[in-house]
């Protein structure tokens, strides 16, 4: 079969003809893959910096964390990968059936492959690392990537009472909006401002969903956390992504003079059967045209021209093997 194989992390995927990969229990079947998105935690996994990583252990590398294929039966699922080297972006994978939930025949699969990875992350944070109600206010750190714009959607579909989206792409700010977004914050130019005004803005927020991490982190605490009417009102701060840097330096006065809570949500925080439960709904959801999902799609066989070309605001690509007969 072909796949899309990384043997260093100094070179994106190529395009290569390798063995079909053998089931090791009863548990796992081999599928053809229909469709499989390229994930910024895909792109992490494939370039060795994703926390996950098992380093040079891990290679080669078939990356992919998740798709749409066909049993051998003939039965569409939706499937997260096993954690191996054995990835989704290949014209088939290995499948733990354990990890699969059962698709309609006749479901956009690749409007699934697009939406359930960037979709997931706040959609299992405010269903499974806090108690979100209706009508609280959600600041999204971060809200111009993929899974930033979705979480926009999810903290709405939720029933935020306000959501606020805070990034540097002013295109993406702008077409917030449309998404649900009530109020916007654009953190480009100078840092300390940005993070200034954003502090003002969001002041009365009961939940940050913070895919930056880094220093706007940092600096956004303090300022956010000064402006509240009432520091004794709960605030959380759900860490997801560091796509502004791995580290924050946290100011002590953050913890002490306010209620305010820093939990993560990701792999190990959130058990695997914690969200498979959620998958089924967020499944639903999807299919149901709930969410925007702009897909774009590619042959596999193309990884290697397209790996780092950059996509429009909210685009997800996704690849798509021409399975051989």
């Amino acid at each position: 079969m072909n796949a899309a194989v990384v043997r260093s992390f100094d070179r994106g995927p190529q395009y290569e003809e390798i063995e079909v990969p053998e089931p090791n229990s009863p548990h796992e079947v081999v599928v053809d893959v229909l469709a499989a998105g390229l994930h910024h935690f895909v792109r992490a996994q494939a370039n060795g910096s994703h926390y996950s990583s098992r380093g040079e252990n891990g290679l080669p590398l078939i990356p992919g964390i998740d798709g749409v294929g066909r049993l051998p039966n003939g039965q569409l699922i939706y499937f997260v990968s096993p954690d191996t080297s054995i990835g989704t972006m290949a014209e088939k994978t290995i499948v733990d059936l354990r990890r699969s939930l059962p698709l309609p025949d006749g479901t956009d699969v690749v409007r699934i492959a697009a939406a359930m990875n960037p979709a997931m992350s706040a959609w299992v944070a405010l269903r499974r690392r806090i108690h979100f109600e209706p009508g609280q206010k959600v600041l999204v750190l971060g809200a111009t990537g993929n899974s930033g714009m979705m979480a926009v959607q999810i903290a709405k579909l939720f029933g935020a009472g306000q959501v606020i989206g805070a990034g540097r792409d002013q295109e993406r700010l702008e077409s917030l909006k449309s998404l649900g977004a009530d109020v916007t914050v654009s953190l480009a130019g100078d840092l300390e401002e940005a993070t200034k005004c954003l502090g003002e803005a969001a002041s009365e927020v009961d939940v940050v969903i913070d895919y930056l991490w880094g220093q706007p982190a940092a600096l956004t605490m303090l300022p956010l956390l000064k402006k509240r009417s009432d520091r004794s009102r709960p605030l959380t701060w759900i860490q997801i992504g560091s796509i502004a840097g791995a580290t924050a330096a946290i100011p002590s006065a953050a913890l002490r003079s306010a209620n305010f809570q820093l939990v993560g949500s990701g792999q190990g925080s959130v058990t695997m059967a914690g969200y498979l439960a959620e998958l089924p709904s967020l499944i639903d959801t999807i299919a149901a045209g709930k969410l925007q999902v702009d897909a774009v799609t590619c042959p596999l066989s193309n990884v290697a021209e397209v790996w780092d070309a950059p996509t429009l605001a909210g685009e997800r690509m996704v690849f798509v093997p021409a399975v051989r007969e």
